[in-house]
């Protein structure tokens, strides 16, 4: 019998057909981040155990924006761009586990079938969306990398908005922002096939860059809406107090995680 082969589903023959292919993932992307305090509550209710809120402003959440160039090794997808290019939106929180920081991704959309099928692989909870933002370019109307700059995103999932800012570049920043500055702590949860049997996996796993390169950070001010909607939370994450907006372009490279524990978060 001839073995099958792909990193990921479907698996063939010659592995072609894979949806994704073995790390390490390349990206290059440029990100619309917005900062804001929420209810500490709110972001408590969305960490699993063994994960707790972070001692310093765990109300802190950040929306990011993000309009991705991806491969593989090879590169060979950048020039295939339908398999390299596609966009999203998440919120990212803090939280601790076992007295380090980590950064959560706690909603994610995406807007195509390969980023969600990485998602599965690192614990992201990806969902398909609309996503949308300004992007810089030198020449005609698009706005420069400069002081006054405006940028405009939005999201949305299943026909309905769930968010949308406009940010206005201030000037040059030395970070880009705080809240999404950690590793990342994520579950990977795959209910059992047999029913009434919990979970057949369930992993707290820490993952994060390889390796990074980024451009200039640039702070500014953002208008931030977000809009409830029947089967999305978002809006939960209320806006009680704006931080920061900041726009960066970066190259990352991810190349797999590491496992904390397993068979401990009581998911359902």
């Amino acid at each position: 019998m001839s073995p099958v082969r792909g990193y990921f589903h479907p698996k063939t023959a010659s592995g072609r057909s894979s949806l994704i292919p073995a790390p390490p993932w390349r990206y290059s992307g440029d990100l619309l981040t917005v900062e804001y305090r929420t209810d500490p509550a709110r972001v408590r209710e969305l960490l699993p155990e063994p994960l707790e809120l972070a001692d310093e402003d765990p109300g802190a959440v950040a929306l990011i924006w993000a309009d991705w160039q991806s491969c593989s090794e090879s590169g060979a997808e950048l020039v295939d761009p339908v398999l390299s290019q596609y966009k999203e939106a998440f919120a990212v929180v803090r939280c601790k586990y076992k007295g380090q920081t980590y950064t959560r991704c706690v909603y994610i959309w995406v807007d195509k079938d390969f980023a969600i099928a990485r998602g599965l692989h690192q614990g992201y909870p990806k969902k398909l969306g609309s996503i949308h933002q300004t992007r810089p370019h030198p020449y005609g109307p698009a706005p420069r990398i400069e002081p006054g700059a405006r940028f405009g995103a939005t999201l949305a999932a299943a026909d309905r908005r769930l968010a949308q800012t406009v940010v206005t570049l201030r000037e040059p920043s030395e970070t880009n922002g705080f809240v999404n500055g950690h590793p990342m702590a994520h579950h990977r949860w795959l209910p059992s096939i047999e029913k009434g049997k919990g979970l057949a996996l369930d992993e707290l796993i820490e993952s994060g860059a390889a390796s990074f390169e980024g451009g200039q950070p640039w702070r500014g001010d953002a208008e931030l809406e977000l809009f409830e909607a029947p089967t999305e939370e978002l809006a939960r994450l209320e806006i009680r107090e704006p931080i920061a907006a900041y726009y960066r372009q970066v190259g990352v490279v991810w190349d797999g995680g590491r496992l904390l524990e397993s068979n401990t978060s009581g998911a359902e």
